[in-house]
């Protein structure tokens, strides 16, 4: 698994990119796929129903990618003399990872998206709750302005993990086949996994099964998240995106409340990088929301319920940032040592 050359190129090409609307995504293939069996097949023994599609999906992803990066462009044969087919081979397998890559990685758009939540509400209300409608799932329309700047940045933690470090977790351990195979999961999970009449049933797997992906790296990204800040702090990075001085947490502070807040979210994992995030912001996130008109109960996260700024925003995206490379060097170096053991045998 020589992923090295991939993963730079495509990290590179998400910092320079992101999600261009005019590309193809195989995340919106994967959304068509799971819509067409949702409508089709959520009735009757639903639970069931439900079952199969996940892991069906799941295991058909892994498996086609498997194929075509192990058997048809297999990686490994960057080893080979060069000019040879099977070293051809190899670099249209590291091309075509790289690409793999690059769409299952979110970090610059959802950046970009969490920014443009906060300059649209310092336009309007309603442009404000628009936008912060593009990456939430919760109804938006009664947001308060407060409620949309928290919704925006409990999404960009939550989604730090779901969009970068999960995948990033998963390339280490099972390659790129098992980064789009997480991808799978989350996009099930995105679409059916709700507790709602509709969803409770036929999406139940996609739930589980997504927590259990997740439970590694939502706990990763929490780690992650203090480390950056700690950085930040450090290297006098903090002066660059507040103009005020942040409050004056001490390390140890900020691990008690993130191990004090993390396991209190209705989600296993989710509660994790919201609850170190609100640790460096010293806020409150959480509370009651609705979800397709069903008002849904989630506990607090913190105690401090003060108004959120565009500091806030700053200060978080930078902490994402810093945390997305961090990850992205620990994926490269458990690639060095892998490429390392290849090389040895």
């Amino acid at each position: 698994m020589l992923y090295i050359p991939a993963i730079i190129i495509g990290w590179l090409l998400d910092l320079l990119l992101g999600d261009p609307a005019w590309l193809p995504h195989p995340v919106v293939a994967f959304g068509r796929w799971i819509s067409f069996c949702e409508h089709r097949l959520n009735h009757g023994r639903r639970m069931v129903k439900g079952a199969l599609v996940a892991v069906a999906s799941i295991a058909a992803v892994f498996a086609v990618a498997w194929f075509i990066l192990y058997r048809c462009l297999p990686v490994e044969g960057l080893c080979s003399a060069p000019g040879t087919p099977a070293f051809w081979r190899a670099v249209a397998g590291q091309l075509l990872s790289a690409i793999l890559i690059f769409f299952c990685l979110a970090g610059r758009t959802l950046r970009h998206e969490v920014r443009e939540v906060f300059l649209a509400l310092d336009r309007s209300l309603d442009d404000g709750r628009r936008q912060v409608a593009r990456i939430v799932g919760r109804d938006t329309a009664g947001l308060s302005p407060q409620e949309v700047r928290t919704a925006a940045l409990e999404t960009l933690a939550e989604n730090l993990s779901d969009g970068v470090v999960a995948p990033l977790f998963w390339l280490a351990l099972l390659g790129v086949p098992g980064m789009l195979a997480y991808k799978m999961v989350n996009t099930l999970d995105s679409m059916i996994g709700y507790r709602t009449e509709r969803y409770r049933q036929f999406g139940c797997w996609a739930a589980h099964i997504d927590d259990i992906a997740n439970y590694v790296p939502a706990r990763i990204t929490a780690v992650l998240i203090l480390v950056a800040y700690r950085i930040m702090s450090l290297t006098g990075r903090l002066s660059c995106t507040m103009t005020a001085e942040p409050h004056p947490s001490t390390p140890e502070g900020l691990v008690t409340f993130t191990l004090r807040y993390g396991p209190a979210h209705a989600s296993p994992n989710s509660g994790w990088p919201e609850a170190a995030l609100a640790a460096v912001l010293d806020c409150r996130f959480g509370g009651t929301h609705d979800y397709f008109g069903q008002a849904v109960e989630k506990p607090f996260i913190g105690t401090n319920p003060r108004q959120l700024s565009t500091d806030d925003m700053r200060l978080s995206v930078g902490i994402a940032l810093t945390a997305e490379a961090i990850c992205v060097a620990a994926t490269l170096l458990a690639s060095c040592l892998v490429a390392g053991g290849i090389m040895a045998l």
